[in-house]
């Protein structure tokens, strides 16, 4: 990963670590799934739209419609309301650990559909560890009474929509630019989710933090964060740039807590620790430029690789 990969790699961290915190405060505040999915978009949509529009990029949609078109349905027309209506049920932590679970099922989809992004080595250790860290984390908490199993699910089925988004932005989408690509997604994922908004109007009005939080959704997480996971995508491919879903986790966690007063368990300690053991080694073992430097006069020539490969040289490929 170079400088630029973990720079964006450690924005897109903070910036999909806050999501979970103010889709809480939306639900809390009065706001409805559909209509807080259908928000968040259309704000997404038109700041990115116009970014694209001012920089002359949108003509190179022309003849990707179709692939637009299932990138906004499994990336932002499922999943979106699904982690709405998931986190009336489960704690906004519990939200962002079950979505850490989206590194794993791209490795599992790459197995039939992306044969680049199939784990091996270093990848496929820190995703099994990562997971692990997961499975920690959740503990009994998913199963502990029936309306938390089912947001749970929900959430889960959104996280199988963030696995497959990526992976068809690489495929089909990689010659677009990132702003008129996420922009054109974002707005058909509108067009798909206003009856759905339309239907599901809240009984009363809205909190203002409510309000509030919806145009952080749309701004900040929609708009920036689609942004930057495309340039990511395009830069190191989607399995490595998913394992931000890792450490999305610790930002939300640490704002359950803080703010909302969650309180994720005895395990959270442990499995937070896995969940960045995992993403460490999902990238490859490497340390972020700077970090690198610093630590790398100790070490001797020979051992100026990736200490991962090192510890993993003999794990096969995963078939």
């Amino acid at each position: 990963m170079s400088a630029r990969a973990w720079a964006i790699f450690a924005t897109l961290s903070l910036v999909w670590g806050i999501p979970y915190l103010f889709i809480k405060l939306a639900v809390n505040g009065g706001v409805t799934p559909g209509l807080l999915a259908w928000g968040r978009v259309v704000l997404g949509a038109l700041v990115l739209l116009a970014w694209a529009a001012r920089a002359g990029t949108l003509r190179s949609l022309r003849g990707h419609w179709r692939w637009l078109l299932a990138y906004a349905i499994a990336e932002i027309a499922i999943p979106f309301p699904l982690i709405a209506a998931g986190e009336q049920r489960v704690t906004s932590s519990l939200a962002a650990i079950i979505i850490a679970a989206v590194p794993l099922l791209v490795a599992l989809l790459a197995l039939r559909f992306d044969r680049a992004e199939r784990a091996s080595g270093a990848r496929l250790i820190g995703l099994v560890v990562g997971m692990g860290g997961v499975v920690v984390l959740v503990g009994i908490d998913a199963t502990e009474r029936w309306s938390t199993l089912l947001g749970s699910g929900m959430i889960l089925l959104a996280a199988v929509g963030y696995a497959a988004g990526p992976m068809i932005l690489k495929r089909h989408l990689f010659d677009l630019d990132p702003r008129a690509a996420m922009g054109a997604g974002l707005g058909l994922a509108a067009l798909l989710l206003t009856p759905v908004a339309l239907l599901d109007i809240p009984a009363r009005v809205p909190s203002a933090t409510a309000l509030v939080a919806i145009v952080v959704l749309g701004v900040v997480c929609t708009a920036v964060g689609f942004a930057l996971m495309a340039v990511l995508v395009f830069d190191i491919g989607p399995g490595r740039a998913l394992v931000v879903a890792y450490i999305n986790p610790v930002v939300a966690v640490a704002l359950g807590v803080v703010v909302l007063g969650e309180q994720p368990g005895a395990a959270a300690v442990a499995g937070l620790l896995l969940i960045l053991a995992g993403s460490w080694l999902s990238t490859g073992g490497r340390l972020p430029p700077g970090i690198a430097t610093a630590v790398g006069g100790w070490r001797r020539p020979d051992e100026q690789a990736p200490l991962a490969d090192h510890l993993i040289k003999s794990v096969p490929a995963a078939r």
